[in-house]
């Protein structure tokens, strides 16, 4: 395995390396934005590791630049920026994971397996899942609702996806979090109503009908009652 990381903290940068190597992935590093694009193209990289704050392009930057041409390779920002809005806009760039800084490096080890064994084995089946007028296609790996094709990023899809095989059972945060991210560490709990956010936007803000429900104090679901 072999990672790319942008981290302009040299100190935290070598420790990072260290630590990876120590676990066999390999791991460059670069500073800055440029930086790290030169090298993007030198090499293939399993997974980028991104700090926001760097010089030159920040982290979004590279994110979102990522995502133009490559919708595959997990994205991992490591930050220090902790509130919800700076979650919000990097998952809306397509990171598909946020840990905060200072974090422990068991934890980041884990988070980088969990992100790598999901890209490595993505979920395909030949059944389609109709709840309502909406439709998932779980072959296809897209969406619909009312006909209408719905742009979702693969954890939105994810997330849709095990609500709907949930067939209206309140699965909690906890729950949700360890099916996605295969962890269990409680600082991924706001995470998850990043992206219920982000799918009720897509999912329902154009319909009068709601599919998506809170249960307040046990967590989410659909509605399947017809």
């Amino acid at each position: 395995m072999k990672a790319i990381l942008l981290e302009d903290d040299l100190i935290l940068s070598k420790e990072v390396i260290s630590f990876l190597n120590s676990m066999e992935i390999e791991c460059d590093a670069v500073f800055d934005g440029e930086l790290f694009f030169r090298q993007q193209k030198l090499n293939h990289y399993d997974i980028y590791l991104l700090d926001i704050n760097v010089p030159k392009f920040n982290g979004l930057d590279v994110c979102k630049k990522i995502r133009e041409t490559d919708k595959n390779t997990p994205i991992l920002m490591l930050t220090a920026y902790r509130d919800i809005q700076d979650k919000m806009d990097a998952f809306n760039m397509g990171a598909d994971d946020y840990l905060v800084k200072p974090f422990h490096f068991d934890e980041l080890y884990v988070r980088i397996l969990a992100l790598l064994r999901r890209s490595a084995n993505p979920q395909e089946t030949n059944d389609t899942i109709i709840i309502k007028d909406l439709e998932i296609n779980t072959k296809d790996l897209k969406v619909k609702r009312n006909g209408v094709t719905i742009d979702l990023t693969p954890k939105e899809y994810q997330l849709l996806l095990i609500l709907a095989k949930a067939n209206g059972r309140t699965l909690s945060k906890h729950a949700i979090a360890e099916q996605i991210w295969d962890v269990h560490f409680d600082s991924n709990l706001n995470t998850i109503e990043v992206y219920i956010n982000f799918l009720r936007k897509k999912i329902d803000k154009e319909h009068p009908e709601k599919l998506i429900h809170t249960r307040p104090g046990f967590g989410y679901y659909l509605n399947t009652e017809k």
